[in-house]
């Protein structure tokens, strides 16, 4: 008795496997009398099909294909080959269906099965698509077949079909990006919350949600603003970034009344711009009947049908409005580190712009020269505009004194004097800190000593052993307006000693 139950129940499985496979497949030529050895294998896949032979189907197609490529049927056949692995399921058996879908639509593109291919490559996304809070690999690509379809078939008549699928895959994303800002927002990371609740709203407006994502959008902006108002911050970059943050609030609860009026987040919402001290606008009649019709849309699972979701794998799409037009390319999405960077480069700005204020009031009030005080009586003479600057030492100064002779050379016979040897042949060398200094006219006064300074010796070594050996008079003293110290004169002993200690004794 036992077994005749079991098989019972396995004859009724097996009818009901056979009709669903009827459903599924069906001869578009059944009705098309020919004998034809085309037509023939044809109708012999489709009849192999519809028994869940799908291996026989399938070597009955390819047959046909490879046998006569000329043939009318060749078409069906490449899309009845993808029919027949959608047909059997699974996931490698889906994964060669798009592919098979595929290359149907890149050689047949102007066929109308054409976007009857394309609805069934998102139909098997769809199938697999996951909860909100779990992996988004196969809703984002549902979504972007969906959108392929509208797209490059705009005149098929799957197209109203294919906009409902992507208003329900949208509401699993939309949920998805909610849920993450929403994370943020409890653990007040505000610029991240920021980012994503914004993304939400401005890609997808038709979120059942979206009220409330707006509510949380414009309280993140107002926690930055007290955030800042409790910082260290200079004024000057409080000021601008309170602003620029009381202003996305404002655009957040202004959206919430004017786009979603009939909403439950509408009346906190006004009562937070009042609050603000911001002015509350009035929706339109025609937002007003927008958002009731997208409200008498949408259904719901109830209690019970919320409860069985936990055991499905697929996510709830019931909550998807059915008015309306779902978006077709995203916009420009919201991101945390670029806000931060704005954030920060609005500081800077208010920052510098502040200083360079105050560096043009010091450049901009100095005294006429009409006004201007007299110069001290210790400062250095200058040259007039215009005049040839003198040849002076590495500080710009001129010497008072030439020496009273030149040195002679290292070699100490007579010859003329070796520039690139002599100390007082000092080049002039251009010192951009201190202005040149003019030299007295004749008759005048020589600055007092304490002002003087010798010319920088230079580090030549003939120079050293002819001022060492043939007892050189120095270069005199050199009046000088910088403020550095006068370098002591160079000892003839130091050197010598120094030089020694540059021998080296190896032991080879």
């Amino acid at each position: 008795m036992f077994r005749r139950v079991i098989i019972a129940f396995s004859i009724a499985a097996m009818l009901l496997t056979l009709g669903c496979s009827n459903k599924k497949v069906q001869n578009p030529i059944a009705n098309v009398n020919s004998k034809q050895p085309d037509k023939v294998l044809f109708d012999r896949a489709m009849d192999a099909m519809k028994h869940a032979k799908y291996d026989v189907a399938r070597l009955s197609l390819q047959t046909l294909i490879n046998t006569y490529p000329d043939s009318e049927y060749v078409a069906r056949a490449k899309l009845a080959i993808g029919d027949s692995w959608y047909a059997e399921g699974g996931s490698a058996a889906m994964t060669q269906a798009e592919s098979e879908y595929k290359d149907f639509i890149t050689f047949f593109p102007n066929m109308p099965e054409a976007a009857e291919a394309q609805m069934k490559i998102g139909n098997i996304h769809y199938k697999e698509m996951e909860k909100a809070d779990r992996d988004p690999t196969h809703a984002r690509r549902a979504e972007e077949e969906y959108r392929q379809l509208i797209l490059q078939f705009p005149d098929s008549a799957l197209v109203p079909q294919a906009k409902q699928r992507l208003l329900e895959v949208q509401e699993v994303l939309a949920d998805r990006e909610y849920m993450i800002g929403h994370f943020y927002f409890l653990r007040e990371i505000y610029p991240a919350a920021i980012a994503r609740l914004k993304s939400v709203i401005d890609t997808y407006p038709l979120y059942s949600g979206a009220d409330q994502a707006l509510y949380e959008l414009g309280n993140s902006y107002e926690r930055e603003v007290d955030l800042i108002r409790r910082s260290k911050l200079p004024e000057v970059a409080k000021g601008a970034l309170i602003k620029q943050y009381t202003e996305g609030a404002t655009v957040a609860y202004d959206r919430i009344l004017t786009r979603y009026p009939l909403e439950e987040r509408a009346d906190d919402a006004k009562k937070r711009l009042q609050a603000m001290k911001q002015p509350v606008p009035q929706a339109t009649p025609a937002a007003i009947a927008e958002d009731k019709a997208e409200i008498t849309s949408r259904g719901s699972l109830g209690h019970f049908g919320k409860l069985m979701g936990n055991f499905h794998r697929g996510p709830d799409v019931s909550d998807a409005t059915k008015v309306g037009d779902p978006t077709l390319v995203d916009p420009k999405q919201s991101s945390a580190p670029d806000m931060v960077r704005a954030a920060n480069t609005s500081v800077i700005g208010s920052m510098i712009g502040s200083n360079k204020v105050g560096v043009e009031r010091v450049e901009n009030g100095a005294v006429p020269a009409a006004n201007a005080p007299a110069p001290r009586s210790d400062a250095a003479e200058t040259a007039p505009a215009g005049s040839t600057p003198p040849t002076g030492n590495a500080a710009g100064a001129t010497p008072t004194t030439a020496p009273a002779e030149p040195a002679s050379s290292g070699a100490g016979n007579g010859a003329p004097p070796n520039p690139a040897s002599d100390n007082s042949a000092v080049p002039e060398m251009k010192n951009d800190l201190q202005p040149a200094v003019a030299t007295p006219a004749p008759g005048a006064t020589a600055p007092p000593p304490d002002a003087t300074a010798p010319p920088p010796a230079q580090g030549n070594d003939a120079a050293a052993s002819s001022s060492s050996d043939n007892n050189a008079q120095p270069a005199p003293a050199a009046s000088s307006g910088s403020a550095q110290q006068s370098a002591p004169p160079a000892d003839s002993n130091k050197e010598s000693s120094s030089k020694k200690k540059k021998k080296h004794h190896w032991p080879f």
